[in-house]
């Protein structure tokens, strides 16, 4: 019986684990083709997806260097969500490649990291589960490997993620030797607020900031997004800045709850310039990856104002709005996916007339556009309602009357997508693009997400329910 609690307990982890060992032996054999790669790898990834339907129990295991709960069972489904959609909607340049196995073993390596981050118990655990979430993703920046952005994508990826690593590793020694453990636990009951442990705390709330992409700490993430495939912007966009903002509450709620005084107004001030600076920056991106970098900088903002509030609700509200985020963006990447996949476009101006060439593109990109900018009845406006109001029980009535404003400020370059795909025309508009089955199903669950999950109040109360028990 203890066995199989270790196993349920594991589950996420040791299937990841299969998967990757099964591509390796396949890539070994080498006589299977890109097509069965593909669909076997999605059919065993929506497998994983339904371990999260089941034996989702509170357990801590490895003497509480691992830990699971219902919370983070959900956490890790809406990952495993986006990953599914991510390898769907890149079927086109996925079947291309010639490094495929190669490409989903580092993927779900990153993704292996990022869980054993989420149920870390010790900083030991979460730092080797931020090393391995890290270093595969920056070789999956290099894919496009006859691009030299690709290249300078990976290599300032590596170099700032090296510099963060570095000052959080040096936060975390500070920790240790003000409390003497390593264990999230004993941590939470050894603070006393002394210096040396605000000062550990800041350094390693730094390593967190360059993580999220944090204003000033965002300086890598347009170059990054713009050089890498667009399969890999939209893991880092989505599943990457998903995973931190998780891992994020956990730490900060469990561990420095005593110091919460200190990363209040962290919180608060480093979200009103987040906020502000993402939006500014992308009113004049013509590119449209870096466009969605500074927008996904933008929403990390609106995520900082529920994660201050430091409550249920607010636990709540970020787990809600990621979920609605990995349908609302991943539709936007999927669109960009494709397109750039047939015709290399990826800028603004490319998609002119867009409606009248591809009209059933433009329509979701135009839903997704909609849902990231907030306005009813998309998902996108109550994934933020609920974020707002959650950071509005702090009574920082000023941080709130910021974000509102930035919500017309977002409007405005949202809407100039909209406006550039149906009332623009182009002299060489696109010519009709062919969807596949995998990249339509893609399609229609990001669609389905968008359109559904904002009215599925219960979603929100199921979540509400395991954040209590966080």
């Amino acid at each position: 019986m203890e066995a199989l609690n270790m196993i349920l307990a594991m589950k996420f982890e040791i299937a990841l684990t299969l998967l990757i060992f099964i591509l390796l032996f396949l890539k070994i054999d080498g006589r299977a083709n890109n097509v069965f790669l593909i669909r076997l790898t999605n059919l065993l990834l929506v497998l994983n997806l339904a371990l999260g339907f089941f034996g989702n129990e509170t357990q801590d295991i490895f003497g509480g260097m691992f830990r699971t709960s219902p919370l983070l069972a959900i956490e890790k489904s809406v990952l495993n969500l986006a990953v599914l959609l991510i390898s769907l909607f890149s079927y086109d340049w996925l079947k291309k490649h010639r490094h495929l196995s190669e490409f989903f073993i580092l993927l779900f390596s990153s993704l292996l990291g990022f869980f054993f981050m989420l149920s870390s118990g010790n900083l030991l655990m979460f730092y080797l589960g931020l090393e391995l979430s890290t270093i595969p993703l920056t070789a999956l920046c290099n894919f496009d490997l006859e691009k030299k952005a690709s290249s300078e994508s990976a290599f300032k990826l590596i170099m700032s993620s090296a510099f963060s690593s570095a000052i959080l590793l040096f936060g975390i020694s500070l920790i240790y030797g003000a409390t003497g453990t390593i264990g999230f636990s004993e941590i939470a009951a050894s603070l006393s607020s002394s210096q040396l442990e605000v000062l550990g705390f800041v350094l390693f709330f730094t390593g967190f900031a360059f993580k999220l992409s944090i204003v000033p700490f965002h300086l890598w993430a347009a170059d990054v997004y713009e050089g890498a495939p667009v399969a890999i912007t939209a893991y880092l966009s989505v599943v990457s800045k998903g995973a931190m903002a998780f891992v994020f509450i956990t730490v900060l709620y469990a561990v420095f709850g005593k110091l919460a005084i200190t990363w209040f107004y962290m919180l608060t001030i480093s979200a009103a310039i987040t906020i502000t600076i993402g939006n500014l920056f992308a009113i004049r991106q013509q590119n449209l990856k870096r466009f969605f970098a500074f927008s996904s900088i933008a929403q990390v903002g609106y995520i900082l104002i529920a994660i201050s509030s430091a409550t249920q609700i607010g636990v709540a509200s970020v787990v809600y709005f990621i979920l609605i985020y990995v349908f609302t963006n991943l539709a936007a990447f999927a669109i960009i996916s494709v397109i750039s996949s047939q015709t290399g476009k990826e800028t603004v101006n490319d998609y002119k007339g867009l409606y009248a060439s591809n009209p059933g593109l433009a329509l979701v990109m135009a839903l997704a556009l909609f849902s990231l900018a907030g306005i009813p009845p998309m998902a996108g406006f109550f994934g933020k309602l609920f974020l707002l109001t959650s950071g509005a029980q702090t009574g920082s009535w000023w941080l709130i009357i910021i974000a509102s404003l930035n919500l017309v400020i977002s409007l405005y370059y949202y809407l100039r997508i909209v406006i550039v795909m149906f009332a623009d025309r182009n002299s060489e508009p696109l010519e009709k693009i062919k969807l596949t089955s995998t990249v339509f199903a893609s399609l229609c669950l990001c669609v389905a997400g968008i359109l559904i999950l904002g009215f599925a109040g219960r979603t929100f109360d199921v979540i509400l329910q395991y954040a209590a028990k966080l």
